[in-house]
């Protein structure tokens, strides 16, 4: 439960990430190391305990303020160690006026949509919650505007009268922390991945893949590069591998068996790009011989015919209330822009443009303009 998460050097490699169970399941941390937690250098919307990647909370906690809006509600989640941001999306069919479902037959016949009235108005009333009301809300992990809040997946009140649940919650988080989130995460073969040299002294490979997937990602972003090819950034991978060993009397290279210097590069740059590739943090807009690679983030074209095209489907009856689907737009978006933008590349663009405020998510995987 320490604040110090660590930094990103510590970060294990994502394609280990699915080792780890915490990542997979709905984390129960406290409010305050929520809030604490370090995002992902290597992939957006990913956060670490310690070095545990996660992106999934279950909170458990006291409303402290409540705020409406047409679409959703905005709870404020006090579980005594700090406070976090719920938003919690209204379900469809409450907001079906009750006076609509008729009210007719006998008192002594069961009526059946008299009954499903009832039930969905016990449904509704477990989610409208008030201050000082018990909350239960599982979702993923969101930055918005730097404060950090949960998209609620699924939220509903507790009825604690005597405390029990609350009482039974205290006594399982410290348990969950001392058997799981403050044990280091090791992914298998860390007995040999613990140090950054395999058993001969030479650096191992998954250890120099992650410390090169972070190196290209921070110069991308610093640099702010739109577009690059494979040569333009291969010199940033040179003090990764090791340069072959001199003879000290004669100055030349020490012949050996194994891959040359320069296939090794191009080797760790290929698989580099690779990991870039599945995470959508690049694309390739045209298949050619010169590998021109895109920075999704950098691209302003992509942006822009993202928003318009979301702008102008959102005028259209189908996608007024509920926005465009991500299928939807990734199917528009290859049709205008380019035919090999990947669904990761298209999440990647959508995630940049809702932290800018040019669109917002009005529910799993719909967007529309503000």
């Amino acid at each position: 439960m320490a604040s110090d998460q660590g930094g990103s050097e510590d970060e294990p490699p994502s394609l280990l990430w699915g080792q780890d169970p915490v990542f997979s399941a709905y984390a129960r941390l406290y409010v305050k190391d929520i809030l604490q937690m370090k995002e992902s250098l290597q992939v957006p919307g990913i956060y670490f305990y310690k070095n545990h990647p996660l992106f999934q909370v279950d909170v458990l906690g006291t409303v402290v303020y409540r705020r409406e809006r047409e679409d959703f509600y905005c709870y404020g989640v006090d579980d005594s160690t700090g406070v976090i941001n719920c938003l919690c999306w209204k379900d469809e069919k409450w907001r079906d006026d009750g006076d609509s479902v008729k009210r007719g037959g006998s008192g002594g016949v069961f009526n059946v949509e008299e009954q499903l009235r009832k039930l969905r108005e016990t449904q509704r009333s477990s989610c409208m919650l008030e201050i000082g009301d018990l909350l239960r809300v599982r979702g993923s992990l969101k930055t918005s505007r730097e404060q950090r809040e949960i998209m609620a997946s699924s939220f509903y009140k507790v009825s604690d009268p005597v405390m029990d649940v609350q009482i039974a919650r205290m006594l399982e988080i410290p348990q969950l922390y001392r058997d799981c989130y403050d044990k280091p995460f090791q992914a298998l073969g860390s007995e040999v991945e613990a140090s950054t040299t395999d058993a001969g002294g030479h650096p191992n490979f998954q250890s120099l893949l992650g410390q090169s997937v972070r190196i290209l990602k921070k110069f991308l972003k610093e640099k702010e590069v739109a577009k690059f090819r494979p040569y333009d950034v291969e010199y940033l991978l040179h003090p990764l591998i090791q340069w072959p060993p001199r003879n000290t009397a004669s100055g030349q290279e020490v012949t050996s068996a194994g891959p040359s210097f320069s296939t090794q590069v191009k080797n760790l740059l290929k698989e580099t790009l690779k990991i870039l590739q599945s995470e959508g943090e690049i694309f390739r807009k045209v298949l050619s011989p010169d590998e021109l690679y895109n920075v999704t983030e950098q691209d302003k074209d992509l942006l822009a015919a993202i928003r318009d095209m979301i702008r102008e489907d959102s005028k259209r009856e189908k996608y007024a209330e509920k926005g465009c689907h991500v299928l939807h737009i990734l199917s528009s978006v290859r049709q205008k822009y380019s035919r090999n933008l990947s669904r990761e590349a298209l999440e990647v663009a959508l995630k940049f443009l809702e932290c800018n405020s040019d669109i917002i998510s009005t529910m799993d995987s719909h967007y529309t303009v503000l």
